[in-house]
């Protein structure tokens, strides 16, 4: 068994220009967008706009495709970059144009099995490099579950109007979805609008959502390749999560690696706290060092929300290398 979706089935990610059309098909609520290939045209359409407007390489980018310019020069020169190749390669050379929207975002994961969806516990990331959502964007520097922002009936919204028609639209393309089905959502004035799919787990949602799962995963995986999700009862923790990351110097445009970290045992030790590698390794010496941006994501339960964001910066504080950057408001 293989869990997660089929090659044909990932363009929903890899290609955000094809997933627009697949939810203007199906009349899935998202922002006004149009993909280009020239730039000349690219910047004809920004320069026509009333509202400034948020640009998208429509291939992978690592979580960085996305820029938000204050001004036709910053598009311009994002345009560029991305459809000379210079930015992301090939994932570069069509770029969308899209309505910026306002409104909190959301992160919905769920599960699908061909058919079935299970949603489960909402998150809600964290992309800004720093506080208050300031800086440029990353990969996501923190995460806390549940989100505050959706309630039951916004959840029977979201599935009622989202994910459901996504996952019928998949299959009358001829695409059957099983795996996990990350739907990034912005709470609009007009109700729900998708920002994106990622056919994956999110980094760093998944690591906020896997200590609240108190079902065995590999039976998740299991029923979710079989088509069996309906047969499982999926029980989680009803305790928060709040998830730090904690990022190399120079991230995200240029991270500095091999800063020996320390700390690490002291705040996996350390009651409903959980560490989380990434962008580390061993030296010649045993010691972890820094080896990427991201390097370490650190999670923590709490009966309450605010104390999972308490105990998780406790935590954090126990580790440090040189230059670490890290949020301070995560989950706040």
């Amino acid at each position: 068994l293989v869990f997660g979706p089929v090659k044909n089935a990932a363009i929903l990610e890899a290609d955000k220009a094809w997933a627009k059309q697949l939810m203007r098909s199906a009349s899935i609520p998202t922002a006004e967008s149009r993909d280009f290939t020239n730039l000349e045209n690219a910047m004809a359409y920004v320069e026509s706009r009333e509202e400034p407007p948020v640009l998208k390489a429509a291939g992978l980018a690592a979580g960085k495709g996305v820029a938000l310019p204050t001004s036709m020069e910053e598009a311009a020169e994002f345009l560029e970059a991305c459809l000379n190749g210079e930015k992301f390669g090939a994932a570069g050379k069509k770029v969308l144009v899209e309505e910026r929207l306002e409104g909190p975002e959301v992160s919905v994961l769920s599960l699908v099995d061909g058919r079935n969806i299970y949603i489960l516990e909402t998150v809600q990331d964290h992309k800004r490099l720093g506080d208050n959502d300031e800086g440029p964007n990353t990969g996501g520097m923190g995460a806390f579950s549940p989100s505050t922002q959706v309630d039951e009936d916004m959840m029977d919204l979201i599935q009622r109007e989202i994910l459901v028609p996504t996952v019928d639209a998949l299959r009358r393309d001829g695409i059957d979805y099983r795996g996990v089905l990350y739907t990034g959502i912005m709470l609009t004035p007009a109700g729900p609008k998708v920002l994106e799919y990622n056919v994956r787990f999110g980094d760093p949602e998944c690591q906020a959502i896997l200590p609240r799962l108190k079902t065995d995963f590999i039976d998740i995986c299991i029923a979710t390749c079989t088509g069996k999700l309906s047969e499982l009862d999926i029980e989680f923790d009803n305790r928060p999560s709040c998830c730090v990351v904690l990022a190399s110097e120079g991230y995200p445009e240029k991270p500095k690696t091999g800063a020996v970290i320390s700390g690490i045992q002291d705040a996996d030790a350390m009651d409903d706290v959980t560490v989380y590698h990434a962008g580390t390794k061993l030296d010649a010496k045993g010691n972890f060092v820094t080896a990427g941006g991201r390097v370490l994501s650190i999670v923590a339960l709490g009966d309450t929300a605010e104390l999972a964001h308490k105990k998780a910066y406790e935590a954090a504080g126990k580790i440090s290398f040189l230059g670490m950057q890290m949020r301070t408001d995560i989950g706040a």
